[in-house]
């Protein structure tokens, strides 16, 4: 089993042959994933495990080398949804008050004021995220998990929903900070979007996709669409044996000999919630064996520790291991 966010679309596992009956939420989605894909044209994979994080209201890390459309993934996915984006570029002067803002004093008023910063939006994109300090990258713990910032003992909500998308490159380490498993936990899926093929590099050379089209992409969902779709994920059905299979899999990564840590709760649960997410996208209410086994790398290899730990090579040694678990346990019928 290949890492989801390596693949294309031709070597993605066969989705469940039976019918399937076309909804306006189908309908939906079935837009949405085209005007990504005029745009993002490198990796369709990636552009479905986007929409899995949009669905299941979950965090994006997309770690790649320079130059191969992860920017461009998040900025199609912020036009197409109609919502409100920011972008921080992380540097290593970036400070914690540049991202979630600052109380200004104001004396006409004779008061502070708080000055929102770009962290009140809809889909921040934090550009490089692990060219920040770790004192920075903490300011977004609890922005990605409880939607909120503090500051100054005052707890601003975040607008709703609220994604971050964060993007990294692996092959480069001078001058980074390598995100601590706290905050890898609070990603949803990680992801990468790969090199595109010679016909879709040709395309984006000839401006019929990548920035070039930015601007000729037409909202397709509102806010109040999204969130009904995302309610619509919170009931996809998932039967006992296909939650045990979940279960198995989160529990051998806490037994297996080649991990320090396993997958958390949290992780298992990002595990469920993805899973929902996909059955939806592929027209079901209910959730099968299969989609926990196609999202089990993507939502779980950044969340383990190996035992004899290699910095260069993690994150597909992680894969690796995790891998060999899926081919290991039992898929119940």
């Amino acid at each position: 089993m290949k890492e989801l966010g390596l693949e294309t679309e031709a070597t993605l596992p066969r989705s469940d042959p039976r019918p399937r009956h076309s909804s306006s939420s189908d309908l939906q989605l079935a837009g949405v994933e085209r005007a990504l894909r005029r745009v993002v044209r490198s990796n369709s994979a990636a552009v479905r495990l986007a929409l899995v994080a949009v669905l299941a209201d979950g965090h994006l890390l997309i770690e790649d080398v320079p130059g191969v459309g992860k920017t461009t993934l998040a900025q199609a996915l912020a036009h197409v949804l109609e919502c409100r984006f920011q972008r921080v570029q992380f540097t290593s002067d970036l400070l914690p008050s540049d991202v979630v803002g600052v109380s200004i004093y104001n004396q006409s008023r004779e008061r502070f004021e708080f000055n929102p910063g770009p962290i009140f939006a809809n889909v921040l994109l934090a550009d490089e995220i692990n060219r920040t300090t770790p004192k920075t990258q903490s300011a977004l713990l609890e922005a990605m998990n409880e939607r909120q910032v503090t500051v100054d003992s005052h707890t601003y909500p975040l607008p709703r929903p609220f994604w971050v998308i964060a993007t990294q490159n692996p092959a480069e380490h001078h001058g980074t900070y390598p995100l601590p498993e706290s905050q890898l936990d609070r990603f949803l899926l990680r992801l990468r979007m790969g090199y595109p093929s010679p016909e879709d590099e040709r395309a984006i050379l000839r401006g019929e996709a990548g920035m070039a089209l930015m601007d000729q992409i037409e909202p397709v969902l509102t806010l109040a669409a999204v969130e009904e779709l995302q309610r619509q994920t919170a009931a996809v059905h998932l039967d006992d044996a296909v939650v045990d299979y979940e279960q198995a899999l989160v529990q051998a990564t806490r037994q297996h000999p080649g991990l320090e840590l396993g997958v958390s709760p949290r992780g298992s649960l990002m595990l469920h919630r993805a899973a929902q997410a996909w059955a939806l996208l592929e027209g079901r209410r209910f959730c099968l064996p299969d989609d926990i086994k196609r999202l089990f790398v993507p939502v779980c290899a950044h969340r383990v520790i190996l035992r004899a730990r290699h910095s260069e090579s993690h994150a597909e040694s992680a894969a690796h291991v995790l891998e060999s678990i899926a081919d290991l346990v039992p898929v119940p019928e």
